[in-house]
């Protein structure tokens, strides 16, 4: 394997552990911190690390269109997909939520059809029939029947905002990690305050250790190391493949959650979530047939 293609999949396995992680570590900081605030604050304080790491790096903001575009992510893929998962995690266990979060891969196909990245086929309609049947299996399950539908709508929003978003982040104009994410970043902190001072969420730092702890993974890994990693891998494979990511994230979230937050494992659960995880690979993640070798001219 090249060095370049070796250092992208050492990238990607990472960022499927961080990918794996981070709804639990939402969870955890949902417990003690209003949902808009919890993400309001991440962010903020995200903004606040790309801010020196630019003037570290003597970086200056985007211009023009890499502006423009560094706001319309922020907004799509932290204020939106980051905001609603904060808002769904306070109900939603963490293994259910990244289960639903495989579809994206699948969307991430679909929507850069629609918007002419990539070509249709036949097997991602397949795909999409195999992955819609495991959802209505895994809404079976007696966890989700506790669940607010808004907040299982939230969840499907935000998986759609985290689809789109891969699909826009090929699209944007060339501009280093940092100087985007500190428009990003501030884009999302500015659009969440506002929703959570109408949310009535309770305004104030954590006073828990493992709030902190959240906090501090959410900011630092999940929100500066990911995000950074995720756009570099995002500048080198294509969208529907960067995607896999969400496949293979949700076992581990599966154990982690059980682990730590006592999320019960049934066979619902075990059931929905392989259905989804065959449809995702059956529409977007099966290697293609090679084309068959032409006949040589008589």
């Amino acid at each position: 394997m090249p060095g370049g293609a070796r250092t992208a999949a050492t990238l990607f396995a990472v960022c499927t552990v961080i990918i794996g992680s981070n709804s639990l570590a939402v969870r955890f900081s949902d417990r003690e911190l209003a949902p808009w605030w919890g993400a309001c604050l991440r962010f903020s304080l995200a903004t606040a690390i790309f801010a020196g790491l630019s003037a570290a790096l003597r970086l200056g903001l985007p211009r023009g269109r890499a502006l423009a575009g560094a706001v319309l992510f922020g907004a799509v893929n932290y204020a939106g997909a980051v905001g609603l998962a904060y808002y769904s995690f306070v109900h939603v266990h963490a293994g259910i939520g990244q289960i639903l979060f495989a579809l994206v891969p699948l969307v991430t196909l679909l929507l850069a059809v629609l918007q002419r990245q990539e070509h249709l086929q036949a097997r991602a309609v397949v795909g999409a029939l195999i992955a819609a049947a495991g959802v209505a299996l895994l809404t079976t399950s007696p966890l989700t029947g506790s669940v607010p539908p808004l907040s299982l709508l939230a969840l499907f929003v935000s998986m759609l905002c985290v689809a789109e978003s891969a699909v826009l982040g090929r699209r944007l104009p060339s501009v280093h990690p940092v100087q985007l994410n500190v428009v990003a970043s501030a884009t999302a902190a500015l659009i969440l305050l506002p929703v959570s001072l109408l949310s009535d969420d309770s305004i104030a730092l954590p006073d828990r250790a493992a709030t902190w702890a959240a906090l501090a993974f959410v900011v630092v890994v999940s929100s500066v190391l990911m995000f950074v990693l995720y756009l570099f891998l995002l500048r080198r494979w294509l969208a529907s493949r960067v995607a896999y990511i969400f496949v293979l994230a949700p076992p581990l979230s599966v154990a982690l959650s059980a682990w730590l937050d006592n999320e019960h494992v049934g066979a619902e659960l075990f059931l929905g979530g392989a259905v989804i995880l065959a449809g995702v690979y059956v529409g977007a993640l099966r290697p293609r047939a090679a084309p068959a070798p032409a006949m040589p001219a008589p």
